[in-house]
């Protein structure tokens, strides 16, 4: 018998925290147990504004069928191998863990206990992914860039897993090509971590991508350009438009023949009840896990090795005495 309703449980309190508990209490099949947090102060804040209880972790794993973790990512694998190991189905944020060992660990673990194991790679869930994906055929070239002002949240870990990530996921689902080669730099700038980076990743199958992330600029800007033998794609995230160039209807190329401009967009819908209605769906339907372990693992992968190419290009700058920044890293 399929249950109508599956029993929820956030971890975390803090600002997807939040989110995740007010989503979790207006999910329409989903009975919403509570939250656990050790900050007991901010708990009962969350708790009331989603008007569910606060419990201790134990209790909560006990009365729920399915957590999310929104705690931070250091405690990640410890959050979710207790979760896994009460038999609960996981729903955790990005990045899966710390490492990508710990992360490889928790997809195994999920599927010895026949679990959900879901990243919330929310990008995956929006409109705009929906209206880029399969729009271009085999990408050859990417080009990606995502700027924000700074906010004093996320800056616990560097820009890369803060906001680059995201991109990171997306470009490797469109690629779906393993990386070989990669080049980044990056500074701190307003916090302990980078808070710019520029990566460049070489594929397997040929494919490049250039990805730039920054938490310190003026204003925001989401964009990517797809270059593939069948035209290529300029996307605009922000103002939710979709540039075209190639075989098809739309205005013609001059000096092109065959080839036309296409304008469109798309409608923004709710990607975080999205990515809730996903993973109720995974665990009480048996629909495909969207976003997995292996997903995650592969994000979390592209991220270390972007920082790991960043240390090598400060190491090789400070061996020169160019060296743009003091660090003790």
């Amino acid at each position: 018998m399929v249950e109508s309703k599956l029993r929820m449980g956030v971890i975390g309190a803090g600002h997807f925290g939040r989110f995740h508990c007010l989503k979790a209490a207006a999910g329409p099949r989903v009975e919403f147990v509570g939250l656990s947090d050790p900050d007991g102060t901010r708990a009962a804040l969350v708790a009331g504004e989603a008007g569910c209880q606060v419990l201790e972790l134990p209790a909560l794993l006990d009365a729920c069928q399915a957590v999310i973790i929104a705690a931070p990512a250091d405690t990640h694998h410890t959050l979710a191998t207790q979760a896994l190991t009460a038999g609960v189905h996981v729903l955790v944020e990005k990045p899966i863990a710390a490492t990508v060992t710990e992360a490889e660990a928790l997809g195994h673990l999920a599927a010895e206990r026949g679990l959900v194991l879901q990243v919330g790679h929310l990008e995956r869930f929006s409109a705009a992914y929906a209206a880029v994906s399969g729009q271009i055929g085999r990408p050859l070239y990417i080009e990606s860039t995502r700027i924000a002002p700074f906010k004093p949240r996320g800056t616990d870990v560097s820009v890369i897993l803060d906001l680059m990530i995201h991109d990171l996921d997306l470009i490797l689902a469109l690629v779906d090509s393993p990386i070989v080669a990669v080049d980044a730099v990056g500074a701190p700038v307003a916090s302990e971590f980078e808070d710019i980076a520029n990566a460049r990743m070489r594929f397997a199958n040929g494919c490049v991508a250039t990805i730039t992330a920054s938490r310190i600029s003026l204003k925001t800007e989401r964009r990517m350009r797809i270059f593939a033998r069948a035209g290529y794609l300029a996307v605009d995230f922000v103002n939710r438009e979709l540039t075209r160039i190639g075989a098809g209807a739309g205005i013609p190329v001059p000096g092109a023949p065959g080839f036309a401009v296409g304008k469109s967009g798309w409608t923004d819908h709710d990607s975080l009840a999205a990515e809730h209605a996903a993973f109720v769906a995974s665990v009480l339907d048996g629909a495909p896990v969207l976003v997995d372990a292996q997903a995650g693992c592969r994000a979390l992968s592209a991220a270390i090795d972007v920082a790991a190419a960043m240390r090598a290009s400060r190491d090789m700058m400070a061996d020169s005495g160019l060296l743009p920044y003091e660090t003790t890293a």
